[in-house]
């Protein structure tokens, strides 16, 4: 039994060791238009009882350069929901799109854990075959399914992100806790086919988080009443965006999370060296805020979240963690933050404690 306790504990630093920490997404996110004040209009003033047909934003990339102000010249909120409506990052366009999923096919068997089987299967997500790590406790399921947890791993450059070597002690301690657990190859990682483009500026990372779900939900082995979410970095924000769009997804546990609002990240989130910090005027940070998932927290209706983050995090700042807590108080929603002094972005010198701490979590919300 030492030799096992003492195996799980050399394979719990080894598997924090093993998770990338760098983000070389491009930030500030763009916006859809310049900063200029626009020119005055060339056409005479419209009389009072003349329709408004707005503005013309200088610069804009998003198609169809006009865009619905007040009386007073301000570009009014229905105009910015309009422009963010249509960036496919977007929930109302996510929530928009189908996530059929399919059935996870066995591409083959692993070495099993202490009391789950473990396996590389595959499914469907645009039309893409996604890869994943699926593991399934021994025994006969309860009533219903086992509870599910959909493992959302953090940046690794692609080129260099392997199934099975990566989050290694963080899955295994969840799948011991008798959890089914499915960690994807995003598109583009590993032999997922596709191509990577990040988790911010574009929707595919979480198209394939729910199709992952949309998968599990089809297992005749889980309980689809009770699916969770983990997430460690960017599968942070990857989790938050799914369980806004998926309402089946019940709760999440998120690590040194990338969840402050998208205006905060575009000026607070690794400023180039040397470079005074990057701001924004106040229409853009209204657009930016509009984008971000943020802006409809209201909408976990009570759905419980637990956040764990170090005040040493070098990559993500600890601020975020605390931006991310006002907005949910902001927005009345339920949840739980811990905060580990001198801890670092995996969390290493707690790891125990912390995972402990979110197996927990899921026993009492799934």
């Amino acid at each position: 039994m030492r030799r096992v306790i003492n195996f799980v504990a050399f394979m719990l630093v080894l598997g924090a060791g093993f998770v990338a920490v760098t983000q070389p997404e491009n930030l500030p996110f763009r916006v859809p238009w310049q900063t200029q004040t626009p020119a005055p209009p060339a056409d005479p003033a419209p009389t009072p009882d003349a329709p408004q047909s707005g503005s013309t934003v200088p610069g804009s990339t998003v198609p169809g350069s006009t865009v619905q102000t007040d009386p007073l010249g301000e570009i009014t909120d229905a105009a910015i929901d309009a422009l963010v409506v249509r960036q496919p990052i977007s929930i109302q366009t996510l929530r928009a799109r189908g996530y059929p999923g399919s059935k996870l096919s066995v591409v083959r068997n692993l070495n099993p854990g202490s009391n789950y089987s473990r396996q590389v299967v595959s499914y469907q997500s645009d039309d893409l075959k996604i890869f994943a790590l699926l593991t399934v406790p021994n025994g006969t399921a309860p009533k219903g399914g086992w509870p599910t947890i959909v493992f959302n791993h953090g940046y690794i450059p692609p080129d260099k992100y392997r199934t099975t070597e990566r989050y290694v002690a963080y899955q295994d301690a969840f799948a011991r806790a008798g959890y089914v657990t499915l960690k994807s190859d995003y598109r583009g990682h590993g032999d997922s086919e596709g191509t990577a483009r990040g988790g911010y500026n574009d929707p595919g990372y979480t198209v394939d988080v729910l199709n992952a779900a949309a998968s599990l939900k089809a297992d005749p082995r889980v309980d689809r009443a009770r699916m969770g979410l983990w997430g460690h970095s960017m599968g942070g924000q990857l989790s938050l965006r799914a369980m806004l769009v998926d309402p089946d997804l019940k709760a999440a546990s998120l690590w040194a999370g990338v969840m402050a609002s998208y205006d905060i990240l575009t000026t607070d989130w690794n400023p180039p060296s040397g470079e005074q910090k990057p701001t924004l005027d106040k229409l853009n940070r209204r657009y930016l805020r509009a984008l971000s998932p943020n802006a409809y927290l209201q909408e976990l209706d009570g759905r419980p979240l637990q956040l764990h983050q170090g005040t040493a995090d070098r990559d993500v700042p600890y601020s975020f963690q605390k931006d991310f807590a006002n907005d949910l108080r902001a927005a009345g929603q339920s949840f739980t933050a811990y905060r580990y002094p001198g801890d670092n972005h995996n969390l290493s010198g707690n790891l125990r404690l912390v995972l402990d701490r979110s197996v927990a979590f899921f026993k009492d919300n799934l």
